[in-house]
């Protein structure tokens, strides 16, 4: 084990690089699928890293489950014993598996009142709900709900034909690419690992960068994609939740209207490794594997060595 199994903590900051070239270089669709991957894999093997740290560290503390052939001085060699790591690692553990089971519940309990709310409409696709605050997002289905854009009348009034039709082709594009699950994933990766907090953002905006363009395609015109998403910005308060997708949903608006102003990003799976952000997707994809191969190495190590102190 040794320092390999402090790896997987640190290596989520060979991912930056990529999440701040990934909105610039690479299409929305590719940026939000790579990084949401990045983020799962590295926050999966950091707190695999502090579980590992916490059994080594706390091996020897009074009560703990392992056998007492832990305690021989064979095994004690073999694995490198940090006390203080160790115990440090029980209450960030606590913290990460609270902060996700917090946000997987309030995911959960915001998505079913907001199903709840729509009970008494009709079952279309729509639903249009008479209110005086703006807003419009993408409301996930689950449980025999479907999947519905929720819209008030007052962000309605604010838009023009076109723009609606580019407001209700974005909400759909977020339903269709399931959106929601990549904010929810990137999200509880952060809380993991609080150095995967650029990639959240990254994903947020590519996300929205994504329905941008399916929008645009769908509409036919950039330029009212971008009036729509211009109106919204100005008038809306955003979703109900981070984990949900909107038209209007808080980030760097600005960015996202001059994007649709240019021309349409060209799809390209995978950056050439010769250019800048290629050279950064690779370091991304290397420290991912080295976090994965360590944590594997770590646990095997552990595994192996538990069993041969383990009486039959």
């Amino acid at each position: 084990m040794g320092v390999f199994v402090f790896l997987p903590l640190v290596l989520p900051l060979t991912a930056w690089p990529i999440a701040r070239l990934a909105d610039r270089h690479l299409h929305p669709r590719t940026a939000t699928r790579l990084l949401t991957a990045l983020a799962g894999v590295m926050a999966v093997c950091s707190t695999v890293c502090l579980g590992l740290l916490m059994v080594v560290g706390t091996a020897q503390l009074p009560g703990n489950p392992l056998p007492d052939g832990w305690s021989d001085p064979e095994v004690r060699k073999a694995v490198p014993y940090d006390e203080i790591a160790g115990r440090a690692a029980v209450p960030a553990l606590l913290a990460v598996v609270a902060a996700c089971a917090v946000t997987l519940r309030r995911h959960r309990r915001l998505t079913r009142r907001a199903h709840q709310a729509l009970a008494g409409l009709p079952h279309t696709e729509v639903a249009v709900l008479p209110d005086a605050a703006p807003y419009a997002y993408a409301l996930p289905g689950g449980a025999g709900a479907q999947d519905r854009v929720v819209v008030s009348t007052a962000m309605l009034s604010c838009l023009g034909s076109a723009e609606r039709r580019a407001l209700f082709a974005h909400e759909r594009a977020h339903l269709a690419a399931r959106h929601h699950r990549h904010l929810l994933a990137v999200r509880l990766a952060a809380q993991a690992n609080p150095f995967l907090h650029p990639l959240r953002k990254a994903v947020s905006y590519a996300a929205e960068r994504w329905a941008d363009e399916e929008a645009a395609e769908t509409v036919g015109s950039r330029r009212a994609v971008a009036r729509a998403i211009g109106k919204a910005a100005l008038v809306s308060r955003g979703t109900p939740a981070p984990t949900l997708a909107g038209l209007a949903a808080p980030g760097p608006v600005p960015r996202r209207v001059a994007a649709l102003l240019a021309p349409a990003p060209t799809a390209r799976t995978w950056p050439s490794a010769f250019t800048a952000v290629g050279m950064a997707a690779w370091t991304a994809a290397a420290g991912t594997a080295v976090s994965a191969m360590a944590s594997a190495n770590s646990a095997l190590t552990l595994a192996v060595l538990l069993h041969a102190a383990t009486p039959l």
